[in-house]
């Protein structure tokens, strides 16, 4: 089972309450530099490029990259029914692979993607974003705090259309040090309903790891905020300046 297969169809249609508009204008907020209002940006772990889109349509130049082929071709597809100053760019390429064609000026990885990198991968992600991001370009993230994921542990939840039902259940590894999501996605296909299933992982990362994880991969001035949106949900914002190469 791997995770944004099955579900990368009907993302959208479960994240209706997901406040976009409000993650841009804080995102906008994190990544700003002195004398540029308009930027080109890398969105790391797109995944169907909601957020992505947003900011293109603000004038910024886009660059998303999922590990997920199917969350990427709902992206792209999105991106064809739009008209963006610049169209956004997508590639296939997971955290710990990244390989731009050239650097950009700032980075973000929203909606706890971040969650998603295990403890091994996060090393080498930070090492080639800090390869492909401008010196003194702001790289900021939000991922869930150790405590949230652990509060998860033994619920279910439903989420539901009328063409699909998705049922998760959240268990705590304490081995692993990692939420994983057992989920069960239910589609109509005419009068017959097709059941799909995938696993999702999210690691709990203390923010003083990261932290540490941050420096020594090359970044500075390494801040956590709560102000966020959805902060009240467990959700830490991180922002982090890039030192020259």
């Amino acid at each position: 089972m791997s995770a944004y297969s099955s579900l990368a169809k009907w993302y959208d249609a479960f994240t209706g309450d997901v406040p976009y508009h409000a993650l841009a204008d804080y995102y906008e907020m994190l990544l700003r530099r002195e004398g540029k209002d308009r930027m080109t940006l890398l969105d790391l772990g797109c995944g169907t490029g909601t957020l992505t889109l947003e900011l293109a349509a603000r004038g910024h130049e886009l660059i998303g990259t999922d590990a997920s082929p199917e969350m990427l071709a709902e992206a792209a597809a999105k991106a064809r029914l739009g008209a963006y100053p610049v169209q956004p760019l997508f590639l296939a390429q997971g955290a710990a692979e990244l390989d731009l064609y050239g650097t950009v000026e700032g980075a973000y990885c929203s909606l706890d993607a971040m969650n998603y990198l295990s403890p091994e991968e996060i090393p080498e992600a930070l090492r080639r974003l800090h390869l492909f991001l401008e010196p003194g370009g702001i790289f900021a993230f939000d991922l869930h705090s150790p405590e949230h994921l652990r509060e998860l542990d033994g619920q279910m939840f439903v989420d539901e259309n009328d063409d699909a039902l998705c049922l998760w259940r959240a268990d705590f590894d304490g081995e692993e040090n990692a939420l994983v999501y057992g989920m069960d996605i239910f589609s109509r296909h005419g009068a017959l309903w097709r059941r799909e299933a995938e696993e999702h992982v999210e690691y709990a990362h203390a923010p003083s790891w990261l932290k540490g994880a941050l420096e020594k991969a090359g970044f500075a001035n390494v801040s956590v905020r709560q102000d966020g949106p959805q902060h009240e949900m467990g959700r830490l914002f991180f922002r982090a300046v890039n030192l020259p190469h």
